[in-house]
């Protein structure tokens, strides 16, 4: 298998494209156990000019050494072309220990050229490409051996129709004037991540900003504990405890057998077998220092609103004009939080529709917007137009 993925690279390298498409399963795991990968190549020898290969990293009779793979995916030189890739980036990095860096998600550039934000795969290469897929095969046990022919029938073709589908959106765009535009939103794709951490899942529990210190140092506590053990049974924490109890659990400190009953949604598993150590922990926590309190949630002026619906006016305005999707040009939130910032001054280097592709096509304007300097009118056939004001 080494000699196959080695082949895959070299032609990767010699023609400096790879498509490659991932089968996993995430239900009641940790994280998604890689099942699959799809890869093609340009090949003078193959059919229709396309090797495309079939890995199997769950096969027990055959080594598979994602080396030369990796090797290529982490190479600026080499175009690695996905289809709504965040889970398959963030497989690829953690199982095969690679990089990503010159990723073109094919749906991102959809969403630039009329295609709608969320353009599902066989709908794109259908509309895109004139070819309908087989379909049928998405949702099955991608971890359970041996794979049927109509499996790996279905994987082979995603990953074949995915090589066409670059190049033909990649040809399109560069003929609007875009290519550069997909290739910058694609990169919030290529850093994606699905490493689980305590810290990241203690600062995502509802209502964290309603404890007091004594209830912080309990839940930091408990998260700790709860990815120990979820990791050690390969189970999703919310198995072990859902965030919903966790948080009860904190905010209660429960002190015996009888006070965790008490407790709405802690699992039947979890109170009889690990009731003592969830009191155990709890009460550990008293010598514990707490995290910090959570900053408090910026509170929204009301008189910003008719603003925030203005700029999603000309947002929406513009969309049309463009074709780009208007939910990848800017979110109510964002339009919220870029309306505050120019009109309190605050730091703007977060806000997204002021930075790249978003400020040339929209942001320059909707912050002079903002600050008066534009104003938008009704034209005589009935369409918006924003001007100097």
């Amino acid at each position: 298998m080494r000699r196959v993925t080695e082949l895959i690279a070299e032609r990767a390298s010699e023609h400096g494209r790879l498509a490659i498409d991932t089968e996993f399963v995430s239900e009641r795991r940790y994280q998604a156990q890689l099942c699959l990968v799809q890869v093609a190549v340009p090949d003078a020898d193959g059919p229709e000019g396309v090797r495309t290969e079939v890995l199997d990293p769950l096969d027990a009779t055959v080594v598979l050494d994602p080396a030369p793979l990796a090797r290529v995916l982490a190479d600026p030189a080499v175009a690695v072309i996905m289809h709504a890739g965040r889970q398959d980036v963030a497989i690829l990095r953690r199982t095969w220990d690679t990089d990503i860096t010159n990723l073109f998600d094919t749906q991102v550039a959809a969403g630039f050229l009329g295609f709608g934000n969320q353009e599902g795969y066989e709908s794109l290469v259908r509309n895109a490409l004139g070819i309908k897929l087989k379909g049928g095969e998405g949702f099955t046990r991608w971890d359970k051996r041996p794979l049927t022919e109509k499996q790996i029938s279905y994987a082979a073709d995603d990953a074949r129709l995915l090589l066409t589908l670059g190049a033909e959106l990649e040809s399109r765009l560069a003929e609007e004037g875009r290519l550069e535009w997909a290739r910058e939103e694609s990169l919030l794709v290529q850093a994606s991540r699905d490493e689980r951490s305590p810290e990241r899942a203690y600062e995502r529990l509802p209502k964290l900003a309603r404890l007091d210190a004594g209830q912080r140092a309990a839940a930091w506590r408990l998260c700790e504990w709860r990815e120990r053990l979820a990791r050690e049974a390969d189970r999703p924490p919310s198995y072990i405890v859902p965030d919903q109890a966790l948080v009860e659990l904190a905010r209660r400190r429960p002190r015996d057998r009888a006070a965790l009953e008490s407790i709405r949604g802690l699992p039947q598993q979890t109170l009889h077998r690990r009731g003592a150590e969830v009191i155990e922990e709890i009460k550990a926590s008293r010598d514990d220092t707490p995290p910090p309190a959570a900053p408090p949630a910026p509170r929204r002026d009301p008189t910003e609103a008719p603003l925030v619906s203005l700029a999603q006016a000309v947002v929406r305005h513009r969309s049309m004009e463009s074709g780009v999707a208007p939910e990848l040009i800017a979110t109510q939130s964002e339009l919220s939080a870029l309306v505050g910032a120019v009109r309190r001054g605050t730091d703007r280097s977060s806000v997204r529709a002021l930075d790249g592709w978003r400020r040339e096509l929209v942001g320059d304007e909707l912050r002079e917007l903002i600050e008066g300097r534009r104003a938008v009118s009704v034209d005589a056939d009935g369409g918006l137009r924003v001007a100097p004001a």
